[in-house]
């Protein structure tokens, strides 16, 4: 399995004044009793500094305390073990969140989006989480203030900002696989100037699940992170910042391949991938109500492969990929009263693409404007209205209204509710692509290239015939739905619970429902003379999730936490159920060859869903001895793979894989409050699939040293 990962180095320039770093000494979680009463500040749900007790919508935050007791490197190892999200492997590790799949996840960093999805997932390892602060996630679609890509919520990445003084950290690792990780952090403010320097490489020898076939499931890889913000007040009430972001990674394996002639040959692989971005931006407080900020992103994405014949270094084959994202912005939060706050927005994203498989660089521009009103008229009681237009220069304009609301029934009760709208748009690929399989002989097309190429091929006598007719065999309803394609989008609707009935116990419950309309799947439009199909993009598919959500944390005693979440999730096609009440699906015994009409009751929902999940963590944190640990568990339900019996959904036991326990441990040590020594074990009970889990090598033991420098 070919993967990419992240990391380099680069100094960067960022943002805003006076939220200060974690503590620098690695520790699982606050486990004091004032834990769960404490006012955690999150941005991502309202693009505004608010309460995390206080946000009407699903939240979650997951501190730089928890990741370092977790001993986690890298983001997909933190998202792993949330509630409700589902780290799948498809085209890279993305992150599947209420059902939705991981090209519906917007995910940013600092507030801007990472770019570089590979058939619409973004490798989540390509963050190093050396330096991350907290991470936020936004439950349900946030097409409101965030546009394309939110149409299953966010992942915010928050890195630390510069905090007086001067310190760092170093950080030593190294585990099973050869896998090690080396990285720092540096930190100055002083004045009117911060900074923050981190710097991170990784690397490890891959591994190999099923060594019959000849290839590495995860080859050897060596990357590189770097990042850093500078800041600087420019008087009292003005601030400039500048961020900026740098990785590479380099990866070599050999491959068998089958020659037209039938004959193995191995193949030499050499990939790179590399990532980088700039933020400057200014923030004014035109006086105590009305605070303002222009901010300007630019990314570039690149991957090159080269593919050689091991015998003689001859050439095989070879692709590139490019991709840039501009994107200015301003935004405008006015407070009209101090429980009514007006926050309004505008910008224009500016996105281009070249690659082995489009025909010229392509490019894609759109304007949008986004209005949120966070209004609290009653005591106990917040409402926040939002909506966002974009305008986009390949399909038609999208609208994204929001709304919801939170009430303090109790001071232990807490009701919130939400609806919204979401969308996601087409992307470079389901619009431009060109590409032809040499081996099999199909084709794809995107929208915008496919009545071009379908008539080429036909002038090329490349196209089977109709024998009724002698014209080619072109589906032109097909073509033609091809040809107007628009974006996906989906209307939404939480409603949960916030329990706190005792200082030491706090309880959350949330009801989802997802109504997915437009959703784009792949349709055969022609037929060649060899067989095979001419396939492009259409809007057919309608489906929903809907489930429930539920997180308990309990604090044991002072230095003991203990917390549990679980999800129920159900997610089906729309057109299977109402094919099924037709009775017009059927299933086939393979031995009898016995044929059955099929009931809704036999449809098993979507592929890759699981409708049973859940975690199960226990924190303990002394500070005065120096110990911490953790023990945590992470479930995920059977969940279906692939049809085989050839009715194209999930309705036999073994189209299934089984579901399965992944238990980690960890212990730290602090010395001197500056040398911590960490070890720990993830998979501790040794679970592999190798058909079926790619991304769970078995078990794995780490070891690491953290030295904090400076002042304690």
């Amino acid at each position: 399995m070919h993967r990419f990962s992240s990391s380099a180095f680069l100094l960067v320039l960022v943002v805003s004044p006076g939220l200060g770093i974690a503590q620098q000494r690695p520790a699982p979680a606050d486990t004091s009793t004032q834990h769960l009463r404490l006012r955690e500040v999150v941005v991502t749900a309202t693009r505004t500094e608010k309460a995390l007790t206080e946000v009407p919508i699903p939240v979650t935050v997951v501190s730089r305390q928890q990741i370092q007791a977790m001993g986690a490197v890298r983001l997909t190892e933190v998202l792993g073990e949330q509630t409700g999200l589902n780290v799948v492997a498809d085209h890279g590790r993305g992150v599947q969140m209420q059902g939705l799949n991981p090209e519906y996840t917007l995910i940013l960093v600092d507030g801007e989006p990472l770019i570089g999805r590979t058939a619409g997932t973004l490798e989540l390892s390509r963050v190093a989480v050396g330096n991350i602060e907290r991470v936020e996630v936004v439950k349900g679609p946030a097409s409101a203030l965030w546009g394309s890509e939110a149409l299953a919520g966010v992942v915010n990445i928050i890195t630390q900002k510069p905090q007086h003084g001067t310190r760092g950290e170093v950080r030593l690792r190294y585990g099973a696989n050869r896998t090690a990780d080396v990285g720092g952090t540096f930190n100055y403010r002083h004045n009117q100037l911060g900074l923050t320097v981190f710097g991170n490489r990784y690397s490890s020898a891959g591994y190999t699940l099923q060594p019959a076939s000849g290839q590495a499931t995860v080859p050897p890889f060596t990357n590189y992170t770097g990042q850093s913000r500078l800041s600087y007040q420019l008087d009292d009430k003005t601030t400039f910042s500048v961020s900026g972001r740098y990785f590479i990674e380099d990866q070599a394996s050999n491959l068998p391949i089958t020659t037209e002639g039938g004959q193995v040959a191995q193949v030499r692989l050499k990939a790179r991938q590399q990532e980088s971005s700039l933020n400057p931006s200014v923030t004014r407080c035109f006086s105590d109500k009305l605070f303002g900020t222009l901010r300007f992103y630019h990314a570039g994405y690149r991957t090159k492969e080269d593919y050689t014949y091991t015998a003689d270094g001859t050439p095989y084959d070879a692709s590139y990929f490019h991709q840039t994202f501009t994107r200015p912005e301003a935004q405008l939060d006015w407070r009209l009263h101090p429980k009514h706050t007006l926050t309004v927005g505008t910008g224009y994203l500016w996105e281009t693409v070249e690659a082995t498989r489009y025909d010229q660089r392509q490019q894609m521009r759109s304007a949008y404007c986004y209005l949120q009103d966070d209004w609290s008229p009653l005591p106990g009681l917040n409402l926040v209205a939002g909506v966002r237009y974009d305008g986009h220069s390949q399909y038609q304009g999208q609208l994204s209204p929001k709304l919801s609301g939170r009430y303090q029934l109790r001071p232990w009760l807490a009701v919130r509710a939400s609806a919204g709208r979401g969308f996601r748009a087409p992307d470079f690929r389901q619009l431009y692509l060109n590409f032809s399989n040499p081996a099999v002989g199909y084709s794809v097309f995107g929208t915008h290239q496919v009545r071009e190429k379908v008539a080429q091929l036909a002038a090329q006598g490349q196209l089977a015939l109709d024998p009724a007719t002698g014209q080619p065999l072109i589906n032109a309803p097909l073509l033609e739905q091809a040809s107007s394609l628009t974006a996906e989008s989906s209307r939404a609707y939480n409603a949960g619970l916030q329990l706190d009935p005792t200082p030491k116990l706090r309880l959350t419950a949330n009801l989802f429902h997802n109504d997915l309309r437009d959703l784009i799947e792949t349709a055969a439009v022609a037929q060649k003379t060899n067989g095979q199909s001419v396939y492009s993009y259409r809007n057919v598919s309608r489906a929903y999730t809907q489930g429930l959500e539920t997180d308990a944390r309990y604090l044991l005693s002072a230095h003991l936490t203990l917390s549990a979440g679980y999800q129920y999730l159900v997610a089906k096609d729309r057109n299977v159920v109402t094919q099924l009440k037709n009775g017009s699906i059927y299933r086939r015994d393979p031995e009898t060859l016995e044929t059955t009409r099929l009931k809704v009751a036999d449809y098993g929902g979507l592929f890759n869903r699981s409708r049973h999940m859940a975690n199960v963590k226990l924190f303990y944190d002394n500070q005065a001895t120096g110990w911490s640990g953790s023990v945590r568990g992470v479930y995920r339900g059977r969940y279906g793979f692939q049809d085989r019996n050839g009715n194209l959904i999930l309705d036999t036991g073994n189209e299934y894989v089984a579901g399965y326990w992944l238990w980690n441990v960890s212990a730290a040590k602090t010395f001197r409050q500056r040398y911590t020594l960490q070890a720990g074990l993830d998979n501790v009970l040794n679970y592999t699939d190798p058909a079926y889990l790619s991304t769970v090598p078995g078990r794995l033991y780490y070891a690491s040293l953290t030295v904090a420098l400076g002042p304690r």
